[in-house]
């Protein structure tokens, strides 16, 4: 079984880029934060080279997202990401993170997306889209038979909402996008990324006291 990611991260961010050589700023300008971890999804044609950048970037932590089949995790642990992580759950991609000795993260929204993840040997997840299937009271109505699962919610969590998840025993980091927003990114606004940055991981830190 791979190492377990969550517990060494609060804040988890979803970086969508239009162009790598806007990786490696981006990178400097969220360790400036605070924040040792960056999730760049494969949303773009960018995204790929991104992580291929951002994984010589000292510090930081680097992983994969809108990884949809196995040939993705191939290619996205290629570049140097050491996490991957999907929309939803498909064992394909699952089994071949579990080859490669990288921790997956699929994405789930139901206690059945929680049966197919326990029979995968998995104990982290992504419960996305949070925010629109219930949020923190929905993570601790599923969390209850599933005792030895921990949830990373995503899509909808905010500085405002982060305490509410942190709060819950099962979920020891939260995923979301607020301080890495694409216009953000485009205009090169780096030193605001890094106060917004050092915003979260402070609210982070306070929720988990």
């Amino acid at each position: 079984m791979t190492a377990p990611l969550l517990p060494n991260h609060l804040v988890v961010p979803v970086v969508v880029i239009d162009d790598a050589d806007q990786a490696v700023p981006l990178g400097k300008a969220l360790l400036a934060g605070g924040i040792a971890v960056m999730e760049v999804t494969l949303r773009t044609e960018a995204g790929l080279e991104g992580i291929r950048r951002l994984a010589e970037l000292e510090g930081m932590t680097v992983g994969a997202g809108s990884v949809l089949t196995p040939a993705q995790v191939d290619e996205v642990v290629e570049a140097g990401a050491t996490f991957v992580v999907s929309p939803g759950i498909s064992p394909d991609v699952v089994r071949r993170a579990q080859e490669l000795g990288v921790p997956a993260l699929p994405g789930i929204s139901s206690s059945t997306d929680l049966m197919t993840a326990v029979a995968l040997g998995l104990r982290e997840v992504k419960f996305f889209p949070a925010g629109l299937l219930g949020g923190p009271k929905m993570i601790k109505a599923l969390s209850a038979p599933f005792g030895d699962i921990t949830f990373m919610p995503s899509g909808g969590v905010t500085l405002d909402n982060l305490g509410e998840y942190l709060a819950l025993p099962c979920v020891p980091a939260i995923s979301g996008t607020w301080m890495v927003e694409k216009a953000l990114v485009n205009a090169g606004r780096w030193d605001e990324i890094t106060r917004l940055a050092a915003e979260a991981t402070a609210a982070a830190q306070a929720a988990t006291v």
